[in-house]
């Protein structure tokens, strides 16, 4: 039968071939799961930038669009926009219509960026359809495009929401910047006409 020397060995100890496949799967899920996370880290890590650019983009036609005028009529009316002379002699429009002289960019009034109002167009670039700034020069980043949609708007009870009279107290702005397939980037703005006169 069995000696006492058999009895009193120690067992070998070690793992057996089910409990190293098991090891070996888990490993696996745990390696693939890290490298799809780096995967995406990677492809993605360029977005946050792109989207920054669309922002300073954004944020500096926005801010041209703000900075224009908000008359009733045209500053070179010789009337001027007069309280005390209501009646213009070139009443602002949408876009630049005659008798409204056509100036370049940066325009002097608010409607003279687009052509009709509600409808978001590329008033930012020039005739070859490149994005460009307020001085006519390429902005220098490829792969982005800009739109922008003038409102008449109701604020605080001043203004008409959804009309479409160019002659409105209060006008919606918004700069809309695409870049690649991704969402856009969106930026409103309100200006509001305080009181006859006052741009």
């Amino acid at each position: 039968m069995y000696s006492d020397a058999a009895l009193t060995q120690p067992r070998q100890r070690g793992v057996t071939l089910i409990e190293l496949i098991m090891f070996i799967v888990i490993v696996s899920v745990a390696l693939a799961s890290i490298i799809a996370v780096m995967r995406i880290t990677t492809a993605n890590s360029a977005d946050p930038l792109r989207r920054k650019q669309a922002l300073m983009i954004a944020e500096g036609l926005l801010e041209e669009v703000r900075s224009a005028g908000f008359t009733r009529c045209d500053p070179s009316d010789p009337a001027g926009d007069d309280p005390a002379n209501p009646a213009c002699t070139i009443p602002e429009n949408w876009g630049q219509v005659a008798p409204e002289p056509v100036n370049p960019r940066p325009f002097d009034n608010i409607n003279d960026y687009v052509a009709q109002p509600n409808v978001a167009v590329a008033a930012f670039n020039n005739a070859a359809g490149v994005l460009v700034d307020v001085s006519g020069q390429p902005v220098g980043v490829d792969g982005y495009t800009a739109t922008l949609m003038v409102s008449p708007a109701q604020l605080g009870g001043f203004g008409v929401a959804g009309g479409s009279a160019a002659n409105t107290d209060v006008l919606r702005i918004r700069v809309s910047v695409a870049f690649g397939g991704d969402a856009p980037v969106v930026l409103d703005a309100y200006r509001m006409r305080y009181a006859r006169g006052f741009q």
